[in-house]
């Protein structure tokens, strides 16, 4: 959890503090971003692009103890506008690259990719960053219920796609 003081400090304007906020965060928001882009490149260019945003924006949170969450919507939507510009490209000779077929490092990965992005963004939220489902709710602006059952159903499906695997 950050501190407070050091929230209120960067939001006041303190690049010093705003810098000390993102070396705090460094870990859990480069496993967001990675988690999301699947590739170091990427996901160290998103973080350049968050302290770049950060920088420019911070001043526009309203309460210090949110600080946090704001920081990770900011790099959710910074992963995902790259992967739409990622989709856009069109290779003309795609590269073939050997995979072992032992090798099962992004297998959930790759089923969480199956999902539409608002349940790839809940799956993310609760599983990698941790966050409750309070803290969700807030993020999305909806009620607890209704992260409770969209989770739920994102679960359903999440299995079925891992059955569908297995067969």
């Amino acid at each position: 959890m950050v501190r407070i003081d050091l929230a209120k400090r960067a939001i006041a304007g303190d690049e010093e503090a705003i810098l000390d906020l993102l070396k705090e965060q460094e870990d859990i928001l480069y496993r967001t971003a990675f988690a999301y882009l699947r590739n170091e490149h990427d996901a160290i260019e998103s973080m350049q692009e968050l302290t770049y945003r950060t920088l420019k924006k911070i001043h526009t949170v309203k309460k210090p103890a949110y600080i946090n969450t704001w920081l990770v919507r900011i790099l959710i939507n910074i992963c995902l506008d790259m992967k739409k510009k990622q989709e856009k490209l069109i290779f003309k000779d795609p590269l073939e690259i050997p995979v072992a077929s032992d090798d099962k490092q992004f297998e959930i990965a790759d089923l969480i990719e199956q999902l539409p992005t608002d349940q790839q963004e809940l799956i993310y939220l609760k599983y990698f960053q941790d966050l409750k489902n309070q803290e969700i709710a807030q993020l999305q602006n909806i009620p607890e219920g209704t992260v409770k059952s969209r989770l739920h159903s994102t679960l359903k499906k999440l299995r079925t796609l891992i059955g569908k695997e297995e067969i």
